[in-house]
């Protein structure tokens, strides 16, 4: 049995079809979709075909619908809608264009990077609710394979996403710094050499977060274990216990505009030396969602803002 639905019948040209039907004549169809005469010729006919029989007849210059045209517009009303709720509801479920978009940041990355790419992301889209996520690499990487977030904004090391299901944007890269207590007497001017700072009390994050791992490579190449009086949770805790005095930590340079009169930061010697890439993570399945468009947008605007190469 011949196929009754063929290549010559689209959504498209149902669409061209319903508002030629709603116009009446071509030009002001092609006017309405911004299309030209003859595309919105060549569609209604091409149509004609598909469906095997006379839709229209030819009154001079104009097309007149045959009853069978109007018979055809009452189903093409119910497909068209039907396809739109169908489109809205498997959107909705993947979490796609529903004016909610679910960002989780590393806490440092809320003194001044996430408030700029929110505050870009309300003038391009202005209705869309963001809600925020706050916590370690660890905890928000897993969050997003498991769909609880639509984008990360996380360290990532060079090709580490390869090959994956994810998508990466490079933002920036960030130095890594000693901060010590402001009691502390140091030259702020030298590098610090960790090996210098082997009887001194730390205090790190815990296991999971970027730094956290920044710092075990540096007392690895330091060759000694550090004396870590506590773990903390978030960057803010640790910075706070350097500046009461509980120990010395290893910073991203992010922090260093806000808490610079608060500690003492050192720049780590050569061998020590560490830098952060911080990027926007999602899935790339998701790469023609139009919020996570904006969001990538603004993520390489704050890049060219920043005047750094990422």
């Amino acid at each position: 049995m011949k196929d009754e639905i063929n290549q010559d019948i689209t959504f498209r040209k149902l669409s061209v079809f319903m508002m030629f039907m709603s116009k009446g004549n071509i030009a002001r169809t092609a006017e309405a979709l911004a299309l030209s005469g003859v595309s919105v010729h060549r569609a209604l006919h091409t149509l004609e075909e598909g469906v095997g029989c006379p839709l229209f007849i030819h009154k001079g210059r104009n097309l007149v619908p045959l009853p069978a045209a109007w018979t055809l517009l009452e189903y093409c009303q119910d497909v068209i809608g039907l396809m739109t709720r169908g489109l809205e509801e498997t959107r909705k479920v993947a979490g796609v264009g529903q004016g909610r978009l679910r960002i989780g940041t590393l806490y440092s990355l809320t003194l001044e990077t996430v408030p700029r790419i929110i505050m870009g992301m309300k003038l391009r889209r202005p209705s869309l609710e963001l809600d925020l996520t706050m916590g370690s690499n660890h905890m928000l990487l897993n969050m997003l394979e498991d769909d609880a977030l639509d984008a990360i904004l996380i360290s990532t090391r060079e090709g580490e996403f390869n090959g994956s299901t994810f998508d990466v944007i490079p933002l920036f890269h960030d130095d890594i710094f000693l901060a010590a207590p402001a009691s502390e007497r140091l030259d702020t001017h030298q590098l610090a050499d960790l090996r210098d700072y082997a009887d001194r009390k730390f205090v790190s994050l815990a296991e999971g977060f970027a730094t956290y791992d920044g710092f075990q490579e540096a007392f690895h190449v330091a060759g000694f274990e550090p004396k870590i009086v506590t773990r903390v949770n978030d960057i803010f805790s640790m910075i706070s216990l350097v500046q009461a005095g509980v120990g010395f930590a290893l910073i991203p340079g992010r922090m260093k505009k806000v808490y610079e009169q608060d500690v003492q930061l050192l720049k780590l010697a050569e061998p020590y030396q560490m830098r952060q890439l911080i990027s926007i993570v999602y899935a790339h399945n998701r790469e023609r969602d139009p919020d996570l468009l904006a969001l990538a947008a603004e993520g390489r605007m704050y890049t060219r803002s920043l005047n750094v190469t990422a």
